[in-house]
């Protein structure tokens, strides 16, 4: 993961992964940093370049990693640290694309639950036009051993 303040953060939502599984997040691989790391709010960027489908757009799947990531995120922050946020209904609508630069986007909390976490998630490119809205609904379990 890139170093930036809220890498700690991160590493603690990791606990209990062993160095394999923590080396080998899908985050990583699409070069997204967290920007903002809270309960009301979490944001990250993610390069266009490096993530494009054969037309030369980002790849639909890449904004829905991207909404993924953001919802668990928020979604385990609300859930504490004695539990755990499992994805389990992900739903994008692609609204144009994306096609240089950096895409940003922010997951906000629609219902905050014990057992299941919702966000909306918003994500636009550098001109600040939204390219692709997606709702997460993540289920809150226990930690398991």
């Amino acid at each position: 993961m890139t170093e930036n303040p809220s890498e700690e953060l991160i590493r603690a939502l990791l606990a209990g992964a062993t160095p394999e599984i923590a080396e080998q997040q899908l985050n990583d691989k699409l070069g997204l940093t967290f920007v903002d790391l809270t309960p009301e709010r979490v944001s990250a960027t993610m390069p266009v370049k490096g993530n494009l489908q054969p037309f030369g757009l980002l790849h639909g799947g890449a904004n829905a990693v991207l909404a993924e990531a953001l919802g668990s995120t928020l979604a385990a922050l609300n859930a504490g640290p004695d539990r755990m946020a499992l994805g389990l209904e992900l739903s994008c609508t692609h609204h144009r694309p994306a096609i240089a630069g950096l895409v940003t986007g922010v997951a906000t909390p629609v219902h905050v639950g014990r057992g299941t976490v919702t966000s909306a998630i918003e994500i636009t490119d550098e001109a600040g036009k939204r390219t692709c809205t997606a709702r997460l609904t993540c289920v809150v379990r226990d930690r398991t051993a």
